[in-house]
């Protein structure tokens, strides 16, 4: 979905859009995308900051702000993947003020909605401030976790555009996209996300299930953050609270993450991002311990 969005929007936007701004981190694919697509560069803009291990507001305002006008920015919606940390209401109206006055095309990336407040409504509030506002943007959105489809990668595009005419241009690129890609998607996972969508009583306890697996990633990341302290790793695990979503960004070191995975066999990326799914209360302590351990003995290069 993401990058036939950005597909669609290149040809739209006056002389093409040159490049695409990601922040820095952001999912891994991100880039792996974009570098594919022809005439287009890959550009970071500041998101986190390793000193508070939060959102570095300041930073992203300001590369927003050097960047070439109107650029296509993309935005995590909620649930920043990977380090589960989202922008207030207030600092979403800066990032929207700084992209008003760039010129900028917002396009969201929207695969967790539900995880991070466990509420459609509160996750969705940053595209419908930019709506609100009287953006055209692009939403896509996949339904892989939060109906949990992943096998059959079903999701959506959304295009708010201006006027008519505008949107049946980027429905015209978007048929000329999918035909080259791959023509004619599976229907199973479409069929499924519609039945959900569509069925009163089945959206009524599919909203229910997400509330759940939010509520659950919320204990796993207590679990976690109770844990740490008890063995008493080294340094302030508050910010395992303070974030959303699916993952942690632990503020681990690459050698320390190697002595996770080899010694401790405790699974993640070695950037320190870690599933929260996978921490449950039986083994918690054992992933405390393992991290004390990688915090005191890993040798940094």
């Amino acid at each position: 979905n993401l990058s036939s969005g950005i597909n669609a929007e290149c040809p739209l936007r006056p002389g093409g859009c040159k490049d695409i701004l990601v922040s820095n981190p952001s999912w891994g694919n991100h880039k792996l995308m974009i570098d594919r697509l022809p005439g287009v560069n890959f550009v970071q803009y500041a998101y986190y900051d390793p000193e508070t291990m939060g959102f570095d507001l300041e930073g992203m305002c300001r590369d927003l702000e050097a960047a070439q006008d109107g650029s296509v920015v993309v935005l995590h919606a909620c649930a920043h993947n990977p380090t589960g940390i989202d922008p207030t209401m207030e600092q979403w109206l800066k990032i929207a003020e700084v992209c008003k006055k760039k010129s900028h095309f917002p396009l969201f990336d929207l695969a967790y909605l539900g995880y991070a407040s466990g509420s459609f409504d509160q996750d969705a509030a940053s595209i419908r401030l930019f709506a609100d506002l009287g953006f055209e943007f692009i939403v896509c959105q996949s339904f892989a976790k939060i109906m949990g489809l992943y096998c059959e990668r079903i999701g959506c595009m959304i295009f708010a555009g201006r006027t008519a005419e505008i949107s049946h241009k980027c429905l015209s690129q978007m048929k000329i996209i999918v035909r080259s890609i791959y023509s004619n998607p599976p229907a199973h996972g479409a069929r499924i996300a519609s039945m959900c969508l569509n069925n009163r009583d089945m959206r009524a306890e599919w909203e229910d299930c997400v509330k759940e697996m939010h509520a659950r990633i919320r204990r796993s990341r207590s679990y976690l953050h109770t844990a740490l302290k008890t063995v008493n790793a080294p340094g302030s695990w508050d910010h395992i609270l303070a974030q959303n979503g699916m993952f942690s960004y632990t503020g681990l070191t690459k050698a320390q993450c190697e002595l996770l995975i080899e010694k401790h066999h405790v699974y993640l990326l070695k950037s320190g991002r870690i599933s929260m799914c996978g921490i449950t209360q039986e083994n918690a302590k054992y992933v405390a311990n393992a991290i004390h351990d990688a915090i005191l003995n890993a040798k940094e290069n």
